[in-house]
């Protein structure tokens, strides 16, 4: 009996320490996660990263506030190299500084938490070297925004051989921070709200009238005319999601016309684009700056371009170069050239990239450009980042602006340029734009974009406030006046007729709160001036010859929107001479 109790325990002992030492090993091999956090430039960025045999295993991004389109190639590049290095101290990547130094920093903040000890040595991401230096298509298009993607896939389409060449680490240009709303008369959305006052002449009429008919007439015409066939294509063929309840009517349309992308902005329309393009297998070559054209006996042949690898590359292109580089809101220089007046005292609303190199480009070519004075600015954007307030678009269903002094001093469904120059003549060259809940319920922009109102929010920008003499206060504006004013526009909302400025949509009573009231100032958002081009969107010559070999679409040409671009202007203008490029130059013509 003696002898079965210790052998009983023996074998317990055994038990014990067999499982002990099982433990021991799966802890020590077990994979352990910890959360970091880091700032990045719209709000938070979390991420977990996965820790295992004091190596990184993975990083996840739990949450984050930065635009998809823009981060996830930035985080990815980041990740690959944190996990084969073994090492979070990583160089920023240029042109997405403020985005990868986020993703660093909750990284690191994530291990420290680990108390993982990896190595001080700096890395730098590594961007990817191409395999052949010289490479033949049949089209290059030079910039992968709205007009760039637009050409390439319509002349994938026609049978051509496509490239896509892009300086920055991302794709998307303007078109993905833009609103991304769209004019198209006699839309669906139109029949669908009863709007039958609209047709191509009556938009080609307000398109010329808000440029001062400084516009090329003969190309405005193309330009309307197939915006409705532009739209239907995203529609249709590229599958962007529009409203199918709402529209804006922006400043300068007799009409609301202007369809609106699901999520608001353009990241609708570039994801879709994106798709689309790897769908028809299109390459695009990122971080990739064309720099000079090859030309044969006067016609382009192609381009010289190198990229972030430091590697000079040449893209033949057998039938056509497009250029759809944007125009040069984020170029200073450039803008203090043409127009002294929009120095370094203006913010913009524009992508980093938007520094006016296709223009610069081709003038070695001798193209002709026009209207390069002409600079718009934004009305209604941040007073400390100069971005465009998307909150704000709440202007187009009924918001009003006031001043300083509580008074409105401008029709606000008035033209950007009138809006602008009317602002900059108030008290502090700013404006506040007020607006309650009824207003919101129909423009909903403080829902789909929560992100940027909780930053107004936190910036002091934007208050919400319970009643006037709240809104009143937080701003110091004189309350009599500001609910003098407010009184004002709810009898207009009555009647249907405002005596003071003659606002041409229809005002929502104010009379109920909350009330939001946002602070803004004009910011630079886009270059009306350009490229000539022809109805073919080929660019020509100061002597009125083309240049063969050698389109353009986009906010790169200047003969569309004379001395003011209208709202929503920007992607009909894009998509439909983006087409237009991509086809002609697939066919070689």
């Amino acid at each position: 009996m003696k002898k079965l109790k210790k052998l009983f325990c023996l074998s317990l002992v055994v038990t014990m320490l067999f499982t002990l030492m099982t433990g021991c090993t799966s802890s020590s091999s077990k994979a352990n996660k910890y959360i970091g956090e880091g700032q990045g430039k719209h709000g938070t960025l979390k991420v977990e990263v996965t820790v295992e045999n004091q190596k990184i295993k993975d990083i996840t991004v739990l949450e984050t506030k930065e635009n998809p389109i823009l981060s996830e190639p930035v985080f990815n590049q980041i990740k690959a190299l944190m996990i084969d290095k073994n090492n979070a101290n990583v160089d920023a990547v240029s042109g997405s500084t403020a985005t990868s130094e986020a993703y660093i920093n909750a990284v690191q903040a994530a291990l420290k938490k680990a108390g993982l000890n990896l190595s001080a040595d700096k890395i730098s991401v590594e961007p990817e070297k191409e395999k052949q230096t010289t490479q033949e298509y049949d089209v290059v298009v030079i910039g992968a925004g709205g007009a760039g993607f637009s050409a390439a896939i319509e002349a994938r389409n026609a049978g051509a051989n496509v490239v896509i060449l892009e300086k920055m680490p991302s794709i998307g240009g303007n078109t993905l921070i833009s609103g991304g709303e769209m004019n198209a008369p006699g839309n669906w959305v139109q029949k669908k709200l009863n709007i039958n006052n609209d047709s191509a002449e009556t938009f080609y009429n307000d398109t010329i009238k808000g440029g001062d008919n400084k516009g090329v007439p003969e190309l405005v015409k193309i330009f309307t005319d197939n915006a409705l066939a532009s739209a239907e294509w995203l529609k249709d063929y590229i599958k962007v999601k529009f409203l199918e309840d709402q529209l804006f009517q922006f400043g300068g349309h007799s009409v609301k016309r202007a369809l609106i992308p699901e999520g608001h902005t353009g990241a609708e329309m570039i994801s879709k684009f994106k798709s689309k393009a790897d769908e028809l297998k299109i390459p695009i070559k990122l971080q990739t700056k064309a720099e000079e054209f090859i030309t044969e006996g006067g016609k382009v042949v192609g381009v010289k371009a190198k990229n972030a690898a430091g590697q000079d590359l040449v893209f033949k292109a057998k039938k056509g170069v497009i250029i759809a580089t944007g125009g040069f809101g984020s170029n200073v220089e450039m803008r203090k050239k043409y127009n002294p007046e929009m120095d370094e005292k203006y913010l913009t609303t524009d992508a980093p990239g938007t520094t006016g190199d296709g223009i610069i480009m081709t003038e070695k070519l001798n193209a002709a450009t026009m209207g390069m004075e002409y600079i718009q600015t934004y009305p209604i954007s941040n007073p400390k980042t100069g971005l465009i307030s998307l909150v704000a678009d709440s202007r187009f269903d009924g918001a009003i602006l006031i001043n300083q002094e509580g008074k409105r001093f401008v029709e606000e469904l008035e033209r950007r340029d009138v809006i602008s120059k009317a602002i900059l003549a108030q008290s502090g060259g700013y404006t506040y734009q007020l607006w309650n809940q009824d207003i919101d319920n129909i423009s909903k922009t403080i829902s789909v974009h929560k992100d940027e109102y909780e930053e107004l929010v936190k910036e002091g920008i934007l208050y919400k406030a319970e009643t006037l003499e709240d809104a009143a206060k937080h701003f110091q504006i004189p309350v009599e006046t500001l609910k003098a004013t407010v009184a004002r526009v709810n009898e207009f909302a009555k009647t249907g007729k405002d005596l003071d400025f003659n606002y041409r949509g229809k005002f929502v009573s104010l009379e109920k709160g909350p009330y939001y009231i946002q602070k803004a100032v004009p910011s630079v958002h886009h270059t009306m001036g350009g490229l000539v081009i022809d109805t073919n969107a080929k660019v020509k010559t100061k002597d009125g010859k083309v240049i063969e070999g050698l389109y353009a679409a986009g906010e790169v040409t200047g003969v569309i929107h004379g001395t003011n671009r209208l709202g929503g202007n920007a992607i009909s203008d894009i998509v439909t001479f983006g087409r237009i490029a991509g086809k002609y130059a697939a066919e070689g013509k």
